[in-house]
């Protein structure tokens, strides 16, 4: 019969979570982790930091490091201050790890337990120099691999299956150094941490080496997480190391606990006044009397700059970072297509390699820029056929034209954006059925402020490519059509209030008729000018069909290609004009296309009762083409189904795809 037994190594970065001045997280949280796995009862082995003692010999005179029991652990005797009855912790430490491994298995095999077997051992990241991520034995040193053939030879007599596990508890290090600060008094020196001793980049370390074995898990979890949901983060944990979860590792009695190493008095007196988690789920409360509100002094800005890349990146490996979505799209989907939870985006200032191609995750933009400051910005969406940029000159020709409208300094060239755009969508391998939103901000400001004086950095050119059909769940009904409702408060504004042939980011004027769409149920909302004139959709640009003759309300539908320009013959194509909504791109394709197919077309001001009595009403814009209407305010457009008129038109702008590629 084999028994399985799964060695649990967590490796947290000192002050896991913080010190006694705030029992309520049960801090730190590697100690409590340590107790909820003890918790466990007669199945777990607990360790608490085996190559303590080693890293102190390695490291200690080297870097200055110095601990008030330092001595005492070396050489593995109890202090002369101390009860005798505690020798056996200092005499505990001279084993190697291995050796600790050794007799944790064996204790673990006496005992004839079933079930999950485990021994969970508490690690330093700093420690992960010493620990050998091939074999996961000590690296060799002294006897440690005499133990290490000892362990082997004890799991092939016992017919045991060992695995390793590697669990990366994390925390904000600026939490971390705020904690570190007040325990100056503990770890010696002038209270500025060495950066060897934070742990937090050797974390990303830790991780790169055990996922370089290849063949153990690794999890990582959040500090912040344990505390605030103990049990679901627990259970989650568990579920990925593939062991039960037991609810008796909620609790823990106070006081000193067997595991604990002979440097416990020193660390861990909120844990001991603690009796588990805390798992009320009124946490919030708590923290808001509790926490502590530190000033992270300037000496720790380096140790900070260098941990939070480390820190961010490792964040993102949680399951709460992975499941942090509060509320699921109309799809029940976050990715329509899965591609786009791992697209690489572009994000940089002007000059020669200043721009990062990053991960979507880890892409960001400074608070301090213009974009967040003021929604001062103009951008554009733009799609990829076939391995081409459609109208990618029309594209940057109009956001030229917009920056230059709002007084853009210090600008990317007309190169260094073609080069971002073709860089990033190689990066994803996009060819065909890709969009890009690229946006070009007045940039970074010095200061919060408005004026543009400030802005001293340069433009900032963002660039979110996404694998997006044209018509899907974060798109349109291109075949069946949608219905559109009428804005209510909002009105488009005139040039003289806000000119909408700048392609600008201040998008509300957009987003609360979107939002009373929605409420509606319909795709989007009709925005009308001042004088109640129809302008646009808060998306698209808006047509109207009209047939003036009146047999060619009958023409058969389903007319082949050829015969489009004898059904068009008796239509009239109406669009409002640009006096205020943005002149798309994608309506000025379609009126190419109509003069090309013999379509009459007016560009006029256009009232919502002709929309209404409309024959057929089809939108545009880049992101989903041509999109037919069928009904508005309740009302049903012509047949309510998609016109004649509107699938030659889709079918021709197919085409152009394929022809009028910039």
């Amino acid at each position: 019969m084999t028994t399985s037994i799964t060695v649990i190594h967590c490796w947290s970065a000192p002050r896991s979570r913080s010190n006694h001045h705030c029992i309520y997280y049960c801090n730190p949280s590697s100690t409590a982790l340590l107790y909820s796995f003890e918790a466990r009862g007669n199945n777990t082995v607990a360790l608490d930091e085996p190559l303590y003692r080693r890293w102190l010999q390695e490291k200690g005179g080297n870097f200055g490091i110095s601990r008030p029991y330092a001595e005492a652990l070396l050489a593995g005797e109890v202090p002369s201050e101390e009860d005798t009855g505690e020798a056996w912790r200092w005499e505990r430490e001279k084993q190697c790890f291995n050796e600790r491994i050794y007799h944790s298995l064996n204790t673990l095999l006496s005992r004839n337990n079933n079930g999950n077997l485990s021994v969970f051992v508490k690690h330093m990241a700093k420690f992960g120099s010493l620990f050998d991520f091939e074999s996961n034995f000590e690296v060799d040193y002294g006897d440690s691999t005499l133990w290490k053939d000892k362990c082997v030879e004890l799991v092939s007599k016992n017919n045991v299956k060992l695995q390793h596990c590697h669990v990366l508890l994390i925390r904000d290090p600026r939490a971390v150094l705020g904690s570190w600060m007040n325990s100056a008094d503990v770890h010696g020196g002038n209270g500025n941490p060495h950066p060897d001793e934070i742990g937090i980049t050797q974390l990303l370390d830790v991780y790169a080496k055990a996922v370089g074995g290849g063949h153990t898990t690794v999890v990582t979890i959040d500090s912040d997480d344990l505390a605030y949901e103990p049990s679901n983060s627990l259970q989650e944990l568990c579920n990925s190391l593939k062991i039960d979860y037991d609810n008796s590792m909620l609790q823990w009695k106070s006081g000193m606990h067997e595991c604990d190493g002979p440097w416990a008095k020193y660390w861990y007196h909120s844990v001991w006044e603690s009796t588990g988690w805390d798992a009320d789920g009124d946490n919030s409360a708590k923290k808001s009397k509790q926490s502590r509100y530190r000033t992270v002094q300037p000496s720790l800005l380096p140790a900070l700059r260098m941990s939070h890349p480390a820190y961010t990146f490792l964040k993102t490996l949680t399951v709460s970072y992975k499941n942090r979505a509060v509320t699921a799209p109309p799809s029940g989907k976050l990715y329509e297509d899965h591609r786009n939870e791992h697209v690489f985006v572009f994000v940089g200032t002007p000059g020669q390699k200043s721009g990062q191609i990053i991960p979507r995750e880890m892409a960001a933009i400074s608070p301090f820029d213009s974009s967040v400051q003021g929604g001062d910005a103009t951008w554009e969406g733009i799609r990829v056929y076939k391995g081409r940029v459609f109208h990618l000159d029309h594209h940057l020709n109009r956001l030229f034209r917009s920056a230059k409208a709002l007084g853009f300094e210090n600008l990317h060239s007309r190169e260094e954006i073609v080069d971002a755009i073709f860089s990033v969508l190689a990066a994803n391998g996009m060819r065909d059925g890709a969009h890009m939103r690229l946006t070009l901000t007045r940039g970074e400001k010095c200061t919060s402020s408005m004026n543009p004086y400030f802005n001293v950095y340069g433009t900032t050119l963002i660039i979110l490519p996404e694998w997006k059909p044209t018509e899907g769940a974060t798109t349109y009904d291109n075949t069946a059509g949608v219905s559109l409702i009428t804005a209510g408060a909002c009105r488009r504004s005139p040039p003289s209030t806000l000119d909408n042939k700048i392609h600008h980011n201040n998008m509300i004027q957009n987003i609360l008729p979107k939002i009373q769409a929605n409420l509606a149920g319909a795709a989007d909302s009709i925005m009308l000018d001042l004088e109640g004139f129809v302008s646009e959709t808060n998306a698209t640009n808006l047509f109207m069909v009209r047939y003036d003759d009146s047999y060619s309300r009958f023409r058969s539908s389903g007319r082949k290609d050829s015969e489009s320009k004898d059904v068009c013959a008796g239509a009239v194509l109406v669009t409002p004009t640009a006096d205020h909504c943005l002149p798309g791109i994608t309506r000025e394709t379609v009126l190419i296309l109509a003069e090309e197919l013999e379509l009459k077309s007016e560009v006029r001001r256009v009232s919502l009762a002709e929309f209404y009595a409309a024959d057929e009403v089809f939108t545009t814009g880049t992101m989903g083409e041509l999109t037919p209407v069928c009904k508005i305010d309740g009302r049903v457009i012509g047949t309510g189904k998609k016109g004649v008129v509107t699938d030659i038109l889709q079918k021709a702008y197919k085409r152009s795809i394929e022809t009028r590629l910039d």
